[in-house]
């Protein structure tokens, strides 16, 4: 955590307090998931009045597209009249960016406040724990409690709450939705949740509960199986893609002069919501909305009511940073916080569909915990020069010169590399005409940092919205 002189004492007390506590987004997950206790986290809970059980909560897993399929589920339901509460991780530049009401990040008072009321709690725990081989409470499981406390003094109306890893051993997994959605599986922490598809679903499917409804968003046959197996245990009411489910994807049209989304035709069995334009850029993006208005109509079969105008509006101002993001043009600026294989092909194909054909400049730099093969062997077909860096405020990062050295050992390429993000920018946008394309991805956290620098450069009125 890095101290800003800006920052109110009381403020930064609390970020001390909440970052000195063990931290997996740092650390890397635990080898062992017996590190990973729900009792831990339900304890912590009751000591704060059980806020979560007051909360009606759409609880969304999946190991693609959870984030945004969360953000767009949330956006509809807020452009509906429902004060809604959404729960995302990580954040990008502040902690408060977790927990939102309509779109309304929680202000650093009401984080200070929070981190007040859940304190007392934590210090329980850490006495009791101090006497077993158990540890107190962990930064997400505080965190996770802080944005339930917030959505509950918020009298949130809705709560959409995004899973942190996995499902089953998550901090998120106390409690007991409306509705149950995972959207995709594919290879990430296979170290905890398991070497195939099959065992990494069915620790995502952990999160459906008995008789409680579930959308699926999952296709391959392995991974449908397990989810499927669980949910029949569970007696769960289980909605699938390409079963119940369909959708229709229409890239934009070619040649394009500037990036452009594409619209897709969703038809549930329950609703056929006709064409809408997609609120986020890619093909991929076109099966997380299908998921996301699946998911509403499994809520309107418990009562809710989101119409397609509802979905309309929140669509059309619905922001995710970070997410094939349009930061600037003359050279096209796109930062996305891709770090895995499955998302790094997402982001290739969306690159060649979704953006004009030109010369194109790759700003890489990801962590030691993920497949840096697998993300360059997607990307690097895509770019006609590479620049390798690494993210300065967390410790997972991969140094540069061995991601050249990978680099040139997959196709023989010398890329340059930088320091920091800042000197990566600056060699990009010298070496990068302005009629051409460049793109800083490989982890959430390099994309935070770059961001962080792009914004504060210029406040230039692209910033935050595709460019259309």
């Amino acid at each position: 955590m890095i101290r800003r002189p800006d920052m109110n004492v009381d403020y930064q007390d609390r970020l001390d307090f909440l970052y000195g506590r063990l931290n997996y987004e740092w650390l890397g997950m635990p080898k062992l998931t017996e590190e990973l206790r729900l009792g831990r986290m339900r304890k912590l809970l009751r000591l704060l009045g059980d806020p979560h059980e007051s909360l009606r909560i759409i609880h969304v897993a999946g190991t693609k597209g959870k984030g945004s399929t969360s953000v767009m589920i949330a956006a509809a339901l807020s452009a509906s009249g429902l004060r809604t509460g959404l729960f995302c991780s990580p954040h990008l530049h502040r902690l408060e960016e977790r927990f939102s009401v309509n779109g309304q990040e929680a202000t650093p008072d009401e984080l200070v406040a929070l981190t007040d009321a859940v304190r007392p709690a934590v210090e329980t725990l850490d006495a009791f724990c101090a006497d077993s081989r158990y540890r107190g409470p962990t930064f997400f499981e505080i965190t996770t409690a802080m944005g339930l406390l917030h959505f509950q003094r918020k009298q949130a109306e809705a709560v959409v709450l995004e899973v942190g890893m996995g499902g089953r051993l998550d901090s998120t997994n106390v409690v007991h939705p409306e509705l149950a959605v995972v959207t995709t599986i594919s290879f990430d922490h296979t170290r905890q949740l398991g070497s195939t598809l099959g065992a990494i679903a069915t620790e995502k499917a952990g999160i459906l509960k008995r008789d409680c409804p579930a959308i699926s968003g999952v296709t391959q046959p392995e991974a449908r199986d397990a989810i499927r197996h669980v949910a029949g245990q569970r007696r769960c009411l289980l909605r699938e893609l390409d079963h119940d489910f369909r959708y229709q994807y229409e890239p934009p049209p070619t040649p394009l002069t500037r990036p452009a989304a594409g619209r897709v035709h969703v038809k549930t069995w329950r609703t056929d919501w006709g064409e809408i334009d997609l609120p986020l850029l890619g093909a991929h993006q076109a099966g997380n909305v299908a998921v996301a208005l699946a998911s509403l109509d499994a809520l309107a079969e418990r009562g809710w009511n989101v119409g397609r105008d509802a979905v309309v509006r929140g669509f059309a101002t619905l922001r995710w940073p970070a997410r094939v993001e349009v930061l600037g043009e003359a050279p096209w600026l796109v930062v996305d916080s891709s770090h895995n294989v499955a998302s790094a092909e997402a982001l290739a194909a969306t690159l060649q569909a979704c953006f004009p054909a030109t010369r194109r400049t790759l700003i890489f730099g990801t962590s030691r915990d993920k497949d840096m093969r697998g993300q360059l062997q997607a990307l690097l077909p895509l770019f006609d020069q590479v620049i390798v860096t690494r993210y300065l405020e967390n410790p997972r990062a991969v140094a540069p010169e061995e991601i050249a050295r990978t680099i040139e050992e997959l196709d023989g390429r010398v890329a340059i590399t930088a320091v920091d993000p800042a000197g990566a920018l600056a060699l990009a946008r010298k070496r990068t005409g302005a009629d051409g394309l460049i793109c800083v991805t490989g982890s959430l956290f390099l994309a935070a940092e770059a961001r962080a620098l792009i914004l504060n450069e210029v406040a230039a009125p692209t910033v935050g919205r595709i460019l259309a």
